[in-house]
């Protein structure tokens, strides 16, 4: 199934429980389509959402409002049922908002190109938290509920761990020369990877963020620019080469590939609500929506599988960081005058219609 955009979407987001499919667009707009598998997809929204580029797209509120974040610093909260603007926070970021992530029913983080990340309280109607952490632009954000931890990459070549529960930056990694693009938790919570611009995947072991424990180099040289976590053994990586790939993780391997969105570079990756479909994006103006089970076929297992017993012990048995919230997370080595958290107050009104 395709949906041509006819221009370049940099983001895509699937409605939490009905058939519809968002994407950002690089001129300003947001498309909402409606889709089915035995019919073509019907554009139910279009919104003039940014001035610059829609860099982010997500769903909220149970899909009933859905985020823009844009190189224009500004965050738009729409209406999915009427297509009108219920909030705008004009300077939500000093520079461009390049990555948006749900974290709890009433939370979501941003990312920006200045390196802050932040946290915005849909019920306190403001944004409560900002971690100033890194020193390029966020390139991805993952968020691991039962210890409240938000993961984040940048363009400086780290990697960091925010606490949500003390309000505190805990942990940056290492200054790594890959720059990472991507990041998703596995193993149950006991293994992060980072997807990387030279295309190696690097495996970190929750509580060690310090450096990676493992590297995987069969991707390389395409940049894995999207990872999404099919199930606790498996990853689906988007490349710059246009292919769309399943990789084992311990034991690391491409388990094959599973399509070709386009010679241009996949930008980004996403499940359908009832993971019946893998949307993926690229430059080539094309939304595409693969039916899983078929893309599966000859993988080994469904996409309801599960983790059995994993030998990826690692041995990581120094610089471990103590932390009260399981997963233990980490402390490693923080950029000097950076880690801070900081509430801001002075934007309470952003979320005051949601």
């Amino acid at each position: 199934m395709e949906i041509n955009l006819k221009n370049i979407a940099f983001d895509l987001d699937f409605h939490p429980s009905n058939q519809l499919v968002a994407a950002g667009l690089i001129t300003g707009n947001l498309f909402v389509y409606r889709y089915a598998e035995d019919s073509e997809p019907q554009r139910v929204l279009k919104v003039r959402a940014h001035s610059e580029s829609c860099r982010a797209v997500r769903f909220i509120n149970e899909g009933r409002v859905i985020l823009t974040g844009s190189p224009d610093c500004s965050i738009l909260a729409t209406d999915i049922e009427t297509g009108s603007p219920v909030a705008r926070l004009e300077n939500s970021h000093e520079k461009a908002v390049n990555r948006l992530v749900n974290l709890t029913e009433t939370t979501i983080a941003s990312g920006g190109d200045e390196g802050c990340i932040k946290v915005w309280d849909t019920r306190q109607q403001s944004c409560c938290n900002s971690f100033r952490v890194h020193e390029d632009y966020i390139t991805d954000m993952t968020f691991e509920p039962d210890s409240m931890k938000l993961l984040g990459s940048s363009g400086d070549g780290t990697l960091s761990v925010s606490n949500l529960r003390s309000n505190k930056v805990q942990t940056q990694s290492e200054f790594s020369e890959d720059e990472p693009l991507s990041i998703v938790i596995m193993k149950n919570g006991r293994k992060v990877i980072c997807g990387t611009e030279s295309g190696t995947m690097l495996l970190y072991s929750w509580g060690f963020f310090k450096d990676c424990s493992d590297r995987f180099t069969a991707l390389t040289p395409n940049p894995v620019n999207a990872l999404l976590k099919l199930d606790e053994e498996r990853v689906i990586a988007g490349t710059e080469n246009g292919l769309i790939s399943l990789v084992g993780i311990l034991p690391n391997r491409v388990i094959q590939p599973i399509a070709e969105h386009s010679e241009y570079p996949v930008e980004r990756l996403a499940f359908s609500h009832d993971r019946k479909f893998l949307g993926s994006i690229s430059h080539d103006s094309i939304l595409k929506m693969w039916d899983i089970d078929s893309l599966l076929q000859g993988s080994g297992k469904k996409v309801e599988g599960k983790s059995g017993s994993d030998s990826d012990d690692d041995d990581d048995d120094m610089d471990m960081d103590t932390d009260n919230a399981p997963p233990k997370s980490s402390k490693g080595t923080k950029r000097k005058n950076n880690g801070r958290a900081q509430g801001l107050d002075t934007t309470s009104d952003f979320f005051a219609d949601l």
